[in-house]
């Protein structure tokens, strides 16, 4: 560790330290060591900065700035206060006004000034005991009040920096920069200045500095891709979530039954039936206008550059704007992702199979370099970001045998709930027999028909440096990886996969999901290819699979 040594602990790469260092800190009381000009060394050089000895205490050399702080560490911006005082205002003034409109109570002002007042001081008391410092080999958090707190991640383990705005940060002009090392490290600095913010992200991850003729922008954001956010499984769910808060809200003041009755009744003599249609057609409008506007807020100002130093940077936003940076020497493909009510509108989107992604920011944004768009311009982003045209590989289709496997599995989940309906109906009543019959009608041919699409989809290739596979129809997903970048593969084989020569491989990988599987492929045929792709990985098993092979034919 670079600079100071105290005590605590290192692990996973996070240095975190506990203990009272009050001396020489006037943040603690201590009496502030002398400036920087008043102590040099003899060849007229200021002393090192911020030294400890081997016990953790301040030694004589340690410097501070005219704000207090050691030399070479730094605060956080001081308009945090500003923003914790208009974040609290707003907590009090929700929060008290269901209870003011109904008892007009004058003690509430009082308590919303104490609830902004300790915000405030909290947010005080961090500011003024939070610094941060970024040196050669490690960046350091430094908290000290009534404990002492330190965090360091060695630079080399670095693999984000991400900014992120809300409106309220965007208004006084700061944001938070979140670094982390791909695991459970991460370190949040918030808020910065914006410039701040920018200039640390990129001394964390510019390691290469020297320009490329490829660097810069590789797409910007179409309005036109608007369309495609109504034909996401988005809109449906959003219309049953404001229908549900509605029906909720009602039911608080007692009122969910005579909502229900309102509703109807806008219908006039309408029957009941075609009454509930209605809601269900206006439950989908709100939804798909929930869809549209969540599209906006989320891509608006959308744009991907490759940056100096290898480097993919994903910026979008129109009231919380975000910035994630993905390092190319950590990434290990992408995947090419069609939601069926996209691919039925010739849209895609590319998501980046990377290492150094936070296993909890598996949301979808967080990994996606292209939002649903045309599909040819989703294809043109896969060949800039790995220099290779994908789309043109040649996929093996795989045996018959897997499309009965996929029609009998979808007429089972069809059929399930038609018989439960259906004996549901015998035992109490016709209208459940009624509702049977229909949803056999509706939902198995729906059933055989994706079946059928998602058999379609199968396929599995290699181009190059790349293996390519190709599964599903709801949510089909084409990931391309590099062969380096499976570290092994795992082949199951069921007892009904085995009577009918099929088996499923799964290649391993460090990256993105970390598994990504060639389902129901000819067992043979899978792994030949399985042993091609990553030579070494499959030799010893190919002799053993040998006599199966042949006993199955």
């Amino acid at each position: 560790m670079s600079g100071e040594h105290g005590r605590g602990t290192e692990v996973g790469g996070v240095r975190a330290e506990a203990g009272e260092h009050g001396r020489g800190d006037p943040a603690l009381g201590g009496t502030p060591a002398p400036s920087a000009e008043d102590r040099r060394d003899s060849g007229g050089t200021p002393g090192a900065e911020d030294r400890r000895d081997s016990g953790g205490t301040p030694g004589a050399e340690h410097r501070r700035d005219s704000g207090g702080t050691p030399a070479g560490w730094r605060r956080l911006d001081r308009r945090t206060l500003g923003v914790t005082a208009v974040l609290m205002a707003g907590v009090a003034v929700s929060a008290g006004s269901p209870i003011a409109l109904g008892t007009r109570s004058l003690w509430l002002l009082p308590a919303a000034a104490l609830l902004v007042g300790v915000g405030v001081l909290a947010e005080y008391v961090r500011w003024r005991h939070t610094r941060f410092r970024c040196t050669a080999e490690r960046l350091e958090i430094d908290f000290r009040f009534a404990v002492h707190t330190r965090k360091s991640l060695p630079r080399e383990r670095i693999r984000s920096a991400d900014l992120t705005a809300n409106p309220l940060h965007r208004a006084f002009g700061v944001a938070a920069l979140t670094i982390g090392t791909g695991q459970q490290e991460r370190i949040t600095l918030s808020p910065l200045a914006r410039a701040d913010a920018e200039a640390l992200r990129a001394e964390l991850l510019h390691r290469l500095p020297e320009p490329s003729t490829q660097d810069g922008p590789l797409a910007t954001l179409d309005p036109r891709w608007i369309r495609y956010a109504p034909v996401s499984f988005v809109a449906p769910t959003l219309g049953l979530a404001a229908f549900g808060t509605l029906f909720r809200v009602a039911d608080w003041f007692g009122a969910g039954g005579g909502l229900l009755k309102w509703l109807l009744g806008l219908f006039g003599d309408l029957p009941l039936a075609v009454g509930l249609l209605l809601l269900a057609g206006l439950a989908l409008v709100a939804g798909v206008t929930g869809a549209v506007g969540l599209f906006t807020e989320m891509w608006w100002h959308y744009r991907l550059d490759r940056e100096p130093g290898g480097t993919l940077r994903v910026r979008r936003g129109l009231l919380t704007t975000r910035s994630i940076t993905v390092a190319e020497r950590r990434l290990r493909g992408v995947e090419l992702v069609e939601p069926l009510g996209a691919r039925l509108a010739g849209a895609a989107r590319v998501d980046a199979i990377a290492t150094g992604l936070h296993r909890d920011d598996d949301k979808t944004e967080s990994k996606t370099l292209l939002p649903a768009a045309p599909k040819a311009v989703a294809q043109d982003v896969v060949a800039q970001v790995l220099g290779e045209r994908i789309e043109t590989v040649e996929l093996v289709a795989h045996p018959v045998a897997a499309r009965g496997r996929r029609l009998r599995w979808a007429s089972a989940a069809a059929l399930g709930p038609v018989l439960v309906l259906l004996v549901l109906g015998a035992l109490l009543t016709d209208v459940l027999l009624v509702l049977g019959g229909l949803l056999a009608v509706v939902a198995l041919p729906v059933a055989v028909l994706l079946a059928l699409d998602a058999y379609r989809g199968l396929g599995h290739g290699s181009r190059g440096r790349y293996l390519v596979t190709r599964a599903g129809s709801i949510r089909r997903g084409t990931a391309v990886l590099t062969r380096d970048g499976v570290i092994g593969w795992t082949v199951k084989q069921s007892v009904f996969q085995r009577r009918r020569g099929l088996a499923t491989f799964t290649a391993t990988t460090a990256a993105g999901s970390g598994a990504y599987a060639i389902r129901d492929a000819a067992a043979g045929e899978g792994l030949e290819f399985a042993a091609a792709a990553v030579p070494g990985v499959l030799t010893p098993f190919l002799e053993g699979s040998a006599p199966a092979e042949a006993s199955r034919t």
